[in-house]
């Protein structure tokens, strides 16, 4: 076996931009995969993806010409069925062994391998399998990555040579396909796909490249003769690096302390239009800032694929960076190109925002109820009363009651949705929310509704900041309560991979806005307002809704560090108000790490068996316990230790002191030990088995007041 370096590339026309990166990645760790699964991989291998608009390729080291054989046992039959009383081949061993192509001669039988098979013994046959060779492997190997590409979306096209029907043989794939290279070493392997068979030829850039085709002469000089004969830059990472540190320099060079805007998609993106960049310097008319400069941006990046330059402010500038693909000598024409082409998007942009501000948000509300939102919720105009309704219960139970708080939250909730009717999101959705606290500023409503109406979506998406002021806490908060108690009441939950209302993204920011802005608001009564609002054109979804609240609490919470035990246990009693999750994760952190907290874990989870046997673990009615019926001396100082002990505890959480109140809990332990050692629960006498239920019911209500301490028990 020999070892050298593979290279396989695909020449296709322009890929689909946004899962170029992708697709690269994907052709590359398939093949390898495939290739390492029929044992032509060596363990020190290592896997180069490369992806231009106009190839897929992939550079594996340490690949061997042939694999190597195998040992093979191959269970037959149990001895029994294979072997006569006498030792000889029944019939059905001589048939299986005919299957295999392996005479049925005596020494082939004798060769055959006695083991144990369960509680039988069976017949095995031993044989080598040779290994496959590089072709064979490598021509399933790109089969394989073919058929596992995730294409976005998958074209048919003809064949016109090479098939047997020219002009009328189809291929499925994602974009029409013209070249494959497969080299092994210096050599051509041979194998196929998609109609083509492989050479060492491939295409360089369209226009830049020393000739329209060329020859690749080894494996390992792909990525250098593509750049040195074909003006491109074959890796993604290097051409992506390559354009930020272009794009780095334009901006010093324009001076003034701009940078680029930071998107890491918008990147990804033109790194995929590219095969070798060019960031070049253009500028529009400053009249254009005028305009709010989240349209401006948008526009330049959704529809050219520019680079806005923000100031040191974060303001925008008027000039902004084009990633070009060619690298003319004088590229004034290219320059001019791009800021003709941006000037009608910047003029369209500035057309709508002044057409939009000649009628006020106010006078857009009537057209709300004219548009659909769902088919068994109504319309927008429908919606925005339930949230103005659910906001206005919201405020009846707020912590600030400061003049005017009440009328500042029902305008911005009355106006929230109307930015949804103007020509400015109507040609770019995105803008929805922020665009009606331009226009809500033009119509003098003040700062306060302005930044409401512009936060209400917040938070979008994870980290994503929380809307700025308490007004918009309370429309966010309406807003995102409205959507899920509809969406749930109507039975539209989300399911897998699919959301369409993105109620998982609503629950996240309820979460978020109750727990970080500390909110001292219960999720039930929260629910239940919001149902009321519905009336009769919901069923109630309080139960299933908090399940899928909590659920993304869980998952969040894990995500920020805490185990899964100590969420278990906080969880477990679903609690009500959601800002005071955090506190009570800390205090059961806190007491896992008491020398007495694994007894008294194992403690509470035998009181709640005990409790449940009893059916009685669930109720919290007052408890009654009898000194006269404590008649153990363990018993008599355990309920002496819990009247000193249980009053200190309960006042520290009535106080929120979750982690105190805990830790006051600890000393119990010896007196809880002492109890299951010398008592007998469910002694004979009903009386005396009441009382000591009764007061393990009580201790267990005690403790497990902050979370479920017996989710710490081990096993």
């Amino acid at each position: 076996m020999s070892t050298q370096n593979l290279l396989v590339e695909l020449q296709v026309e322009e890929l689909p931009p946004k899962a170029l990166r992708k697709l690269g990645d994907a052709f590359a760790h398939v093949l390898i995969a495939t290739l390492k699964a029929q044992g032509l991989i060596a363990d020190d291998s290592v896997v180069t993806p490369y992806a231009t608009p106009r190839r897929l390729a992939a550079h594996i080291t340490h690949v061997h010409d042939k694999a190597a054989d195998k040992a093979v046992r191959q269970k037959l039959m149990p001895v029994s069925v294979g072997l006569d009383a006498q030792g000889q081949p029944t019939p059905a061993l001589l048939k299986k062994l005919q299957a295999l192509g392996v005479a049925d001669s005596a020494e082939a039988v004798a060769s055959l391998q006695h083991a144990p098979d369960g509680k039988a013994e069976a017949l095995f046959y031993d044989s080598v399998a040779p290994g496959v060779d590089l072709a064979a492997g490598l021509q399933k190997a790109l089969d394989e990555a073919i058929a596992k590409l995730p294409i976005p979306k998958v074209m048919q096209y003809q064949l016109h040579a090479d098939c047997d029907l020219p002009g009328w043989s189809s291929v499925h794939f994602v974009r029409p396909a013209h070249g494959l290279v497969a080299l092994y070493g210096d050599q051509v392997i041979p194998v196929g796909a998609l109609g083509l068979r492989a050479g060492r030829q491939t295409q360089g850039h369209r226009f830049e490249a020393r000739s329209e085709k060329f020859d690749i002469g080894h494996a390992d000089a792909y990525a250098t003769t593509l750049l040195e004969q074909g003006a491109v830059i074959a890796s993604f990472d290097q051409r992506r690096a390559d354009i930020e540190r272009q794009l780095a320099a334009a901006a010093t060079d324009v001076g003034g302390g701009v940078r680029p805007i930071e998107d890491e998609g918008l990147l990804d993106e033109v790194t995929a239009l590219v095969e070798r960049p060019n960031v070049l310097v253009c500028q529009f008319e400053e009249q254009f800032l005028s305009v709010p400069q989240e349209c401006l941006i948008l526009t330049m990046k959704a529809n050219q694929k520019y680079f806005p330059l923000l100031d040191a402010q974060g303001r925008l500038t008027h000039r902004f960076l084009v990633v070009s693909n060619i690298r003319p000598d004088d590229p004034s024409a290219v320059i001019g190109g791009n800021e003709r082409v941006v000037r009608p998007r910047l003029a369209d942009a500035q057309f709508f925002y002044n057409q939009d501000r000649k009628k006020s948000l106010a006078n857009r509300v009537e057209g709300l109820g004219k548009v659909v939102y769902h088919n068994k919720l109504g319309t927008q105009g429908e919606r925005t009363e339930r949230v103005r309704a659910i906001a206005a219960a919201l405020v009846a139970r707020w912590p600030q009651d400061k003049a005017g708080f009440a009328a500042e939250v029902d305008t911005a909730a009355s106006l929230a949705k109307t930015d949804l009717l103007t020509d400015m999101v109507g040609e770019f959705p995105e803008l929805q929310g922020i665009m009606g606290g331009y226009y809500a500023r033009h119509d003098g409503l003040g700062e306060s509704v302005a930044q409401a109406i512009e936060d209400h979506y917040k938070p979008r998406f994870a980290g994503d900041e929380l809307p700025r002021n308490p007004v918009g806490l309370v429309v966010a908060l309406a807003d995102k309560l409205e959507t899920l108690v509809g969406m749930f009441g109507i039975g539209n939950l989300p399911t897998g991979d699919k959301d369409p209302f993105a109620l998982r993204r609503h629950a996240l920011g309820v979460i978020r806005m109750l727990t970080e802005a500390r909110l001292p608001l219960g999720m039930t009564d929260l629910l239940q307002a919001s149902v009321l609002v519905f009336g009769q054109s919901i069923t109630d979804p309080t139960v299933a809704l908090t399940d899928f609240v909590l659920d993304r609490l869980s998952g969040t919470l894990r995500d920020s560090g805490y185990s899964a035990q100590e969420v278990a246990a906080v969880l477990a009693l679903r609690p009500d108000r959601l800002a005071d999750v955090a506190q009570r994760l800390e205090a059961v952190r806190a007491f896992a790490a008491l020398p007495e907290a694994s007894a008294l874990a194992a403690a509470n989870k035998r009181i709640g068996n005990i409790l449940k046997k009893a059916g009685d673990a669930e109720s919290v009615a007052e408890v009654h316990v009898s000194p006269v019926l404590l008649k153990e001396p363990a018993e008599q100082a355990l309920y002496a230790r819990m009247l000193a002990v249980l009053p200190q505890a309960d006042e520290l959480y009535a106080k929120g002191d979750y982690t105190a109140s805990l830790r006051a809990l600890s000393v119990l332990r010896p007196g809880v030990d002492a109890f299951f050692d010398g008592v007998m629960v469910n002694a004979e006498q009903p009386d005396l088995r009441l009382n000591r239920q009764g007061l393990l019911k009580q201790l267990h209500l005690a403790m497990n007041r902050v979370a479920d301490l017996a989710q710490l028990a081990a096993g």
